[in-house]
């Protein structure tokens, strides 16, 4: 039956869900510190594709965090890394960010003063942390996104490194849609701060 059970968990986690841990503050209050999130894994597989407003979670693309430390105890160590292999605990090389889309490819966004446009529309954005504004005292663009990316900013704009930040890296701040894990669709930890965003984040 452990064995059954430990099947069923990978295989949720390899094409269902997975669980990821907010590490920061940059999506508050949405998401805050300490939060499990449900990334839904199968929408890729079936389609989908990131489109604003939607929280997705993504792989680095490179220089967006700092180097992760390794666990010196050899038995933590390889039960973590099994536990983390199965989809039982957050992933181990915890090299992955959540933030919500702003803009894709082809699209053109723009921060000055407070307001945020896309393609010369203003986005009303009623997720924003108490007390911020869409450019948190950023200005930037106007940023044409390449295709296949995905711009990306944090709820908690004054409090988040996000594409306005990464801008001379690759993808001019934009993140490939290739490394974009899935939608957030759940908080599923801790039980006061449950919530449900939809299969694809809405």
């Amino acid at each position: 039956m452990a064995a059954v059970g430990l099947v069923v968990a990978l295989l949720i986690k390899t094409c269902l869900f997975q669980v990821f841990t907010i590490p920061s503050g940059s999506m508050e209050n949405t998401l805050r510190i300490g939060d499990r999130v449900g990334v839904n894994k199968l929408a890729p597989l079936t389609g989908w594709k990131p489109e604003p407003g939607q929280p997705v979670v993504f792989k680095d693309p490179g220089g967006w965090l700092p180097p992760q430390p390794i666990d010196s105890n050899p038995f933590t160590n390889a039960v973590s890394s099994a536990l983390s292999f199965v989809g039982l605990v957050p992933p181990k090389d915890d090299n992955y960010l959540v933030k919500r889309v702003i803009a894709t490819g082809g699209q053109t966004v723009q921060c000055t003063g407070t307001t945020l446009t896309v393609d010369g529309k203003q986005v009303v954005e009623p997720y924003l942390h108490p007390g911020d504004d869409s450019c948190a005292g950023l200005n930037f663009g106007p940023v044409t996104v390449p295709s296949g990316y995905v711009w990306v900013e944090g709820d908690h704009r004054s409090d988040s490194a996000d594409s306005r930040y990464h801008q001379r890296g690759p993808g001019g701040g934009a993140v490939p849609v290739d490394n974009v894990v899935g939608p957030v669709s759940a908080v599923v930890w801790p039980l006061n701060h449950l919530d449900w965003f939809g299969w694809v984040g809405r």
